[in-house]
């Protein structure tokens, strides 16, 4: 049984504890939480020496702190998604997990969706995206963009799938409900041609999780929250075929845990790995920064009193 410790006892903490409990695999030894009612212990520096493995679910401004002290003690973690808020932090973390020979596995949960697993093994040649990840507002995450707090899901499950950095990246957002930005809609370009429209949004009216693409003669359509996939493909007769997908439906957080757990006892790198989410925040922050500089521009347009 592996000592397990859960970093944050939050709405999302809360959600992985349950999961540690559940599992035959692991114990949870210890919950750090800044509230003693949620917490059986005070401070994560009294974990050393008691647990194998930790799972932070902390805000992220908090993760390069805890993470590092955490791998540098020889404790292996699995850190919720983003890595970290910048990429300063993000490499410290990576590098504090290379030095001590330490698992480091990111949350980018949508990667354990039993639909995108099944969706791995049908693309060919990705050329265009279409994804669209909308909630109903809530306050939690508010202390990051949506870009770090939703949209980052699909561009790591983008970047797989490509297997390649974007060339072009346009982006436009604006705030609503927080100081952060609200709702954007990203446009990514890659070497070879393939275009990726992301939209997300945390002040819709409805939840969608979405994702659809097409490659050469044939359409992918992914639902996140279903976990189903359907295929459409064009054969040489012009016919269009359609086939649903089997797909095993199962807890993705579950499935991110029990792949955890594999690498804390293999010792191999996990697929959603440090470096793996350090290239994703990379990319999500230069989104950020585009969307920025559309923000000044329209910006620019207000004060002209520009009109029609």
């Amino acid at each position: 049984m592996h000592r397990i410790a859960v970093i944050g006892a939050g709405q999302f903490g809360q959600n992985h504890c349950r999961i540690v409990r559940q599992s035959t695999r692991a114990e949870l030894t210890a919950v750090v939480d800044i509230d003693p009612a949620r917490a059986t212990v005070s401070d994560y520096r009294e974990l050393a020496g008691k647990v194998e493995a930790a799972i932070i679910a902390t805000p992220t401004s908090a993760h390069a702190e805890i993470g590092c002290w955490l791998l540098e003690h020889g404790i292996d973690v699995l850190v919720e998604k983003p890595i970290a808020p910048d990429l300063e932090s993000a490499d410290r973390i990576v590098a504090a997990a290379e030095c001590h020979g330490r698992v480091l596995q990111v949350g980018h949960l949508e990667r354990f969706n039993p639909a995108v697993i099944a969706l791995e093994g049908h693309v060919t040649l990705p050329l265009f995206f279409e994804i669209h990840r909308l909630s109903v507002f809530s306050p939690r995450s508010l202390d990051v963009d949506v870009i770090l707090d939703l949209m980052i899901h699909d561009i790591d499950i983008v970047l797989s799938l490509t297997r390649a950095e974007p060339e072009e990246i346009r982006g436009a957002g604006v705030s609503i409900l927080s100081p952060k930005v609200d709702i954007a809609n990203v446009r990514l370009q890659f070497p070879n041609g393939c275009v990726a429209n992301l939209t997300a949004s945390r002040v819709s009216t409805e939840r969608v999780r979405k994702l659809r693409l097409f490659q050469p003669q044939q359409y992918c359509s992914l639902d996140y929250a279903r976990q189903e996939l359907l295929i459409f493909s064009v054969g040489g007769d012009r016919q269009v075929a359609f086939e649903p997908v089997p797909v095993t439906k199962s807890e993705p957080l579950q499935l991110q845990f029990d792949a955890f757990l594999d690498s804390v006892e293999t010792r191999n790198s996990p697929k959603t790995s440090g470096l793996a989410a350090r290239q994703t925040l990379q990319i999500a922050l230069a989104i950020l920064d585009k969307i920025k500089e559309h923000s000044e521009i329209v910006s620019k347009s207000l004060a002209s009193g520009w009109k029609l």
